[in-house]
């Protein structure tokens, strides 16, 4: 059974997360995006936690079902802070469980080490050795998981704080880890270039801080396995049955390229070496992006693809194709109006996005809204990319100068580089 998988979002309980994030939304939501299976977010948290319980029941495949039938399996971050081989170092986690006996015992050994009630995403002290050395003392199905792996602030190969591979992460316990997040600013084909990584899994999921669509399931996973936590390890663990992600532009990304917000100024990895990382305005150091860092790590050239890779797709949400080619702000009424329209004639986001022929299209929008999606399905729509804390943002004007610039590859930055 094909099915679409967001595995790592966030509840109310984490900071800088909606007030209304709660399972009803996020069912309602993953429904009309067209998610089958979603991350519950947060099971560290007490209160989430206690939600969890009542509103959700298991039936010993570990894969949790709501009351009206939608399907979740238990997960949480972490957010180690520690210093490790003279540097200070800081990751985040994504972690999965089978049950909640699984989810009390990870709760109990966490509460040793700090608290748990003032933040859906905690921050300890010590390693993602010391982590995974507990997770796997309580059970060897616990799947650990670098989360956001790029992002400089607290991804693993953060250019801030991170580190050069897993292995000098996690050193004797490398072998545990299975799979990287990629992140919203870093898709697969950036992460074959590393050949140090194609033993690990390349996830995607949303990080989602709310509910709505433009943010649950802008990245995730499609799996072909049946409702259980075992089909789940075993396409992370084996890639058996994961048939591909769905990745938003790269571009698109806070962190893409390198740069400095304060002084608006964005460059390409060339441009930032030149400039030593520091920025002409003001003198400062550059928030270094993950194009570079990709650059600094690189050991292939763009487009190589290594054997047994899962394939992907880079798609932009279609509510912001929609505010796009209209104008409107993604939250307007107009925008919604456009987004019901596509969504209840054809079932949910993805299947507009990704299936629906531009003919029938055509019958539901306008021949513009219609014919970006199909520019987006074609990956025929450029950006001007994130930086520093700032999204990227899609150009969908179709400029001939813009048209010339897009690349017809999946492979980020060329064509990009000289026009922005």
């Amino acid at each position: 059974m094909k099915l679409i998988a967001d595995l790592q979002i966030h509840s109310r309980f984490s900071r800088a997360t909606s007030t209304t994030l709660n399972l009803s939304n996020l069912e309602k939501y993953a429904r009309l995006k067209g998610i089958n299976l979603l991350g519950t977010g947060d099971f560290t948290h007490p209160k989430w936690l206690a939600e969890l319980k009542q509103e959700l029941k298991e039936d010993g495949s570990g894969i949790l079902t709501s009351k009206t039938g939608f399907h979740f399996v238990l997960q949480g971050e972490i957010s180690n802070i520690y210093a490790q081989d003279g540097k200070a170092r800081r990751v985040h986690t994504l972690l999965l469980a089978r049950n909640f006996e699984i989810v009390e015992q990870i709760n109990s050994a966490l509460l040793k080490k700090g608290r748990l009630d003032y933040d859906g995403r905690p921050i300890f002290g010590f390693s993602c050795i010391e982590l995974v050395e507990m997770m796997k003392e309580i059970d060897d199905d616990i799947e650990i998981i670098p989360a956001h792996s790029w992002t400089p602030w607290y991804g693993i190969f953060g250019s801030m704080s991170g580190f050069d591979s897993v292995e000098e992460c996690f050193k004797e316990y490398s072998h545990k880890i299975h799979a990287i997040e990629t992140g919203l600013s870093s898709d697969p084909a950036m992460n074959w270039r590393l050949s140090k990584l194609d033993k690990y899994t390349l996830l995607s999921s949303s990080d989602a801080h709310s509910f709505w669509p433009w943010r649950l399931g802008r990245e995730a996973n499609v799996f072909d396995m049946d409702w259980s936590y075992d089909d789940l390890l075993a396409a992370i663990r084996k890639r058996k049955g994961f048939v591909e992600t769905i990745e938003m532009w790269p571009h698109e990304g806070k962190y893409h390229y390198t740069g400095h917000r304060n002084c608006n100024v964005c460059l390409s990895p060339k441009e930032a070496l030149k400039l030593k990382n520091i920025c002409p305005k003001c003198r400062k150091p550059f928030t270094v992006g993950v194009a570079q860092r990709v650059e600094e790590l690189a050991d292939r050239e763009e487009g190589f693809v290594p054997k047994n890779a899962v394939p992907f797709r880079n798609l932009i949400p279609l509510s912001e194709v929609i505010a796009g080619t209209t104008g409107h702000a993604v939250s307007s009424k107009q925008v919604w109006e456009g987004y019901y329209k596509l969504t209840n004639a054809f079932g949910n986001e993805f299947e507009v996005v990704l299936n629906t022929d531009e003919k029938e299209l055509k019958k539901i929008t306008t021949e513009k809204i219609a014919e970006n999606i199909i520019r987006n399905r074609n990956q025929k729509i450029p950006f001007k990319p994130g930086y520093d804390g700032v999204y990227g943002v899609p150009i969908f004007e179709e400029k001939e100068e813009v048209k010339n610039k897009v690349t017809e590859s999946k492979y980020t930055q060329k064509g990009l580089e000289d026009f922005w």
